[in-house]
């Protein structure tokens, strides 16, 4: 999988896919992440990429020109499964999205800055729109790394269990079970003696009835998605 991600403060981006899983997916060649400054694109002298919007109002506007000549330059060398715009507006984040977008080959997400970008980008070359959250950001680059993060770590031989990834949290919509390790008893406080005991079968009843638990009690809308 190949993601391009566009931005015009690509040093955000620097420290998530420098370190731990991610840092090893794209040594191990299982992932390749490409971050595009959007300056490189534009034909003024002054890498202007913002302009005043039209009509007034506060704040700048992403311009239509860059953005469309690093999408289209990106696009000439490869087809691209879909080109995410990053946004507040979009379709909430979920795991089956990740899950769908990690059987992609080349995805490119834009993020957003200021107070957007022109809307004639998002009508013409966006394909689709997320957001991973009802709130706003200064900007799409930290939105961008949770989308890529999530998906990176589905793609297969990126964690060292390949089981772990499907028994995630929302992976069938119920929450992760609590999770334990050594000691066995800590100040009083003890690991569950059924996953103590060795048995598989009980120990998977109990982790499924601990989920659906801690689904109906903290999170329960999403039991109404099954």
């Amino acid at each position: 999988m190949r993601i391009d991600i566009l931005s015009v403060v690509p040093e955000l981006l620097t420290s998530p896919f420098s370190h731990s899983i991610l840092k090893r997916a794209i040594a191990a060649n299982l992932v390749e992440v490409h971050v595009h400054n959007i300056r490189d694109w534009s034909v003024n002298k002054h890498k202007t990429v913002d302009d005043y919007p039209y009509g007034g109002g506060a704040g700048m506007v992403m311009m239509v020109e860059p953005i469309v000549a690093c999408i289209e330059d990106l696009s000439s060398q490869r087809k691209y499964d879909e080109i995410i715009y990053m946004s507040p507006d979009g379709e909430l984040f979920d795991q089956p999205i990740a899950n769908r977008l990690s059987m992609q080959k080349n995805i490119m997400i834009l993020c957003g800055h200021y107070k957007g970008v022109d809307e004639r980008v998002r009508e013409k070359f966006i394909t689709r729109e997320i957001s991973i959250g009802n709130y706003v950001l200064s900007g799409g680059e930290l939105a961008a790394a949770v989308v890529a993060d999530s998906i990176i770590r589905l793609l297969p031989g990126v964690l060292n269990d390949e089981t772990s990834a499907l028994s995630d949290s929302f992976q069938d919509n119920l929450l992760a079970p609590p999770v334990y390790t050594r000691p066995a008893e800590f100040r009083g406080m003890k690991v569950p003696d059924v996953l103590l005991s060795g048995h598989a079968a009980e120990i998977d009843k109990w982790r499924h009835d601990q989920s659906v638990k801690r689904t109906q009690e903290r999170r329960p809308e999403l039991l109404k998605n099954e």
